[in-house]
């Protein structure tokens, strides 16, 4: 698009289905890499991305004749078939429909990948869902709490494979 001038930065949050804890710690490199590849090939920026066995954050810049919905559609679909090809999990993993996104300024974004970087220390006072429904409340973004997340199955499989 000649002549179209844009800067848009998303902060970008998705859980795994049930919010289960299924992403392998000694894996998540290899699955940010992946993700990482998938949003440079459609032709958009990754900032940051990190996560937690339950959940990912991502800081992207992007373009406007990419769909975001098209975007994340992708990397979830395409991150959970990578993840099950490679076969690190006994059960099939996959992620929880939608997604958050949260826009920020150019001025914001040092303290966004920072807020990024630090997901582990975060997490050591705030659980994922309180996380969530603090963005969610800070933007002002109507939820119905009831429909926010998927709740983890009790007698569903959980957790890296053995092997």
């Amino acid at each position: 698009m000649a002549n179209t001038y844009t800067q848009i930065h998303l902060h970008l949050v998705f859980a795994v289905r049930g919010r289960a804890c299924l992403i392998p710690a000694d894996r998540a490199e290899t699955l940010y890499r992946y993700i990482t590849g998938i949003v440079t090939n459609q032709g958009q920026k990754l900032l940051a991305i990190n996560g937690m066995p339950d959940h990912l954050h991502l800081l992207i810049g992007l373009r406007p004749e990419k769909a975001l919905s098209d975007l994340v559609r992708d990397m979830k679909a395409n991150s959970a078939k990578f993840i099950n090809e490679q076969r690190w999990l006994k059960t099939k993993f996959a992620w929880q429909e939608g997604f958050g996104a949260f826009s920020y300024s150019a001025s914001q974004l040092p303290d966004v990948i920072r807020y990024i970087q630090r997901q582990q220390e975060h997490h050591a006072k705030r659980t994922f869902a309180e996380e969530y429904q603090l963005l969610l409340e800070r933007f002002g973004v109507e939820y119905n709490a009831n429909y926010v997340f998927e709740s983890v199955m009790p007698d569903e499989p959980q957790g890296p494979s053995a092997s």
